[in-house]
């Protein structure tokens, strides 16, 4: 298997959410990437050589299916219950469409998948959330992929098309038990969405071999780390 740090072409499913338009946005600007594709319901609003958008039907995805070929596949999607409207509706989206993803990419030989899964997820747990997304993680671990890299951020902060009161609380309560706990609760502390997109970047760009995740604490850390490298790199 050839693994490659340049001219790679990434794959990208949850394009316009809260981690994936941040991420999208530095997959572009990457001079890692020369070729972006976009599984989207919908096109963008985004001119740029390096975007393949391909309209999806996420109902029946074996249309784009030999389109999952390239480097790196990056699984942003995902939705909450509310939004989803029924427990059956969010396992089909954020279970189904990211599996069938991640399944036509392993077939294809792509290298290294990096999913956005959530803290607390487990596959025996007794909240119907978290178990859908430990369901998932141990799906796609037993796929055929070089690297496997799972992101498990506790609230995202951000800007969104709704309003999300809770999640202004949830920062600030974050920090508070951060402080009080002596850093034992890092990984449930609120971590941006443009702070997970970075961290996926970068370690899509350290190429290792294996199973690897990572929580909020660690997010934020790579994050850092990769806005150092900028920093330094444009010094």
């Amino acid at each position: 298997m050839e693994i490659s740090k340049g001219n790679k072409t990434a794959l990208v499913l949850g394009a316009t959410g809260l981690v994936g338009s941040h991420l999208l946005d530095y997959l572009l600007g990457s001079p890692a990437y020369a070729k972006v594709v976009c599984f989207v319901r919908r096109p963008l609003q985004i001119d740029n050589p390096k975007l393949d958008l391909r309209i999806t039907n996420f109902e029946n995805m074996t249309g784009v299916a030999p389109y999952f070929k390239g480097d790196d596949l990056f699984l942003c999607l995902g939705t909450t219950i509310a939004k989803a409207k029924s427990e059956e509706a969010f396992y089909k989206i954020d279970f189904g469409y990211n599996y069938k993803a991640a399944a036509f990419a392993a077939y294809n030989g792509v290298n290294q998948v990096f999913l956005v899964s959530s803290v607390g997820a487990a596959s025996d747990s007794r909240y119907f959330y978290a178990r859908i997304k430990g369901q998932l993680e141990e799906a796609i671990k037993k796929l055929d992929f070089w690297g496997i890299h799972i992101f498990q951020p506790s609230i995202l902060l951000g800007k969104r098309n709704e309003n999300r009161f809770g999640e202004s609380i949830a920062q600030k309560i974050g920090g508070v038990l951060n402080k009080v706990s002596g850093g034992l609760l890092r990984k449930y502390k609120p971590v941006e969405a443009e702070v997970v997109a970075k961290a996926m970047l970068k370690s899509a760009q350290s190429l290792k071999q294996g199973i690897f995740v990572y929580s909020s604490d660690w997010i934020q850390k790579m994050a850092d780390e990769e806005d150092q490298l900028r920093k330094t790199i444009n010094a």
